[in-house]
């Protein structure tokens, strides 16, 4: 009987098979779309459209350390180092398309949505202009209010209708709204699953460290709509609460001192140290926006209801919901810190991190640091300004702990 297999052996597995069967498929004439992260997948995979996501290859490029290049040839072409190091990297690959890390191939279509940011709009509308491939676009418009007012999401529905049209148009037959069922189903309890895993990092001390949620991310992009993604979440989310249950920390060995949230995107081209730098002072990350973020639930079958679930992605709202939903998020998992990515690529969450800073420390006392960083671009990032950082938290956290214990006594 074969050893049962543990959920991140099945993780390095799945994330081999994706490349692997989008090589497959390109190689047997089905039709591969290059989509952005939060996106309407489940209308790609209705019509059997293998789906890759760009920003988790740029990301899986980075963390192999081999952005350089394709950054260098991005900006040769006139890119500007100042947009987003995903685009850089992609817009790279696409002329040289071959990479040591892991390949992707080219697409016969693009599928853009602007609910993580505007950016990508213009990306992949260069992506379908030089590539001379059809631009699929899903509008979603930025939420001013806590939630999506009905004129928005009945514009989104009937962007939806529109796409399911043009997929019919590339594909040239009709589309399968069983299969559409069925992935949607799917989705809706990889979403589930997915969230239930991470919310294990309530538990004290959290089984998950944190750095470990940003490398299962990966698989609740590109496979969500897929029963092994299902699956996957699933076993992990078993894992941890054995772990859990168990008084199992998030490392063999060192004690989780400090609890935070990581707001941003990870430095993937940094990943080693920024981990190992927290870790070394006891810092685990927790928590972030990111868990809610890849938890798009509908009702199977409801067109209406996917385009408001797919409007709320957390950079797609405003000031007071994020504000508010990290300092929740704070009580929750009893944080002690955040950390801010000031990410030079993401313009859209920088605008707003000194502005969360000050609402946390103002409304719920929660010190913080920011520090300099990319998600993709090696250039940016200074070690020894992180951790000077990462150490100005600590004593901030170890201070305020100080002042708990003094006024229970």
């Amino acid at each position: 009987m074969a050893e049962k297999k543990t959920s991140k052996e099945l993780l390095n597995e799945l994330v081999a098979r994706h490349y692997a069967d989008a090589a497959k498929a390109k190689e047997e004439g089905k039709l591969v779309a290059w989509a952005t992260s939060i996106c309407p997948q489940e209308l790609l995979e209705a019509m059997d459209i293998y789906v890759v996501y760009p920003e988790n290859h740029a990301a899986a490029v980075a963390a192999r350390k081999q952005s350089m290049e394709f950054l260098e040839q991005s900006e040769g072409c006139g890119y500007s180092i100042d947009i987003c190091s995903y685009a850089r990297v992609n817009l790279g690959y696409k002329d040289i398309m071959e990479s040591e890390a892991c390949n992707i191939p080219a697409p016969d279509l693009v599928f853009c949505c602007n609910n993580i940011c505007t950016t990508v709009a213009k990306w992949y509308e260069n992506l379908a202009t030089e590539l001379d491939i059809p631009f699929i676009f899903f509008d979603t418009p930025f939420n001013h209010l806590y939630e999506a007012p009905d004129h928005t999401v009945a514009y989104m529905r009937g962007q939806i209708e529109y796409a399911i049209e043009q997929l019919e148009e590339v594909t040239g037959r009709d589309f399968d709204y069983d299969k559409l069922s069925e992935v949607m189903k799917i989705s809706n309890e990889t979403a589930y699953w997915w969230r239930k895993a991470c919310f294990t990092a309530r538990a004290k001390p959290s089984p998950l460290n944190g750095f470990d949620m940003f490398n299962y991310m990966a698989l609740v992009v590109c496979i969500r709509g897929k029963k092994e993604g299902r699956d996957l979440f699933k076993l992990w989310c078993e894992e941890l609460e054995a772990r859990a249950k168990s008084g199992l920390g998030p490392w063999k060995e060192g004690e989780e001192k400090y609890r935070v949230i990581w707001d941003g995107i990870a430095c993937w081209v940094h990943l080693s140290p920024t981990y190992k730098i927290l870790k070394k002072y006891g810092v685990n990350v927790v928590t972030s926006l990111y868990p809610d973020a890849w938890t798009i639930r509908y009702e199977t079958n409801d067109i209406e209801g996917m385009a408001r679930a797919y409007s709320y992605y957390h950079a797609n709202r405003c000031v007071d919901y994020v504000s508010d939903t990290m300092i929740g998020l704070a009580k929750e998992f009893d944080i002690d810190g955040v950390v801010f990515h000031s990410n030079r690529s993401c313009k859209l969450m920088d605008f707003t991190v000194y502005e969360q800073q000050r609402r946390l420390e103002e409304k719920a006392g929660i010190p913080s640091v920011v520090f300099d960083g990319d998600m993709c671009d090696p250039r940016i990032l200074s070690q020894a300004q992180y951790e000077t950082r990462i150490q100005a938290l600590v004593e901030m956290m170890e201070k305020r702990k100080a002042a708990k214990e003094e006024q229970q006594c």
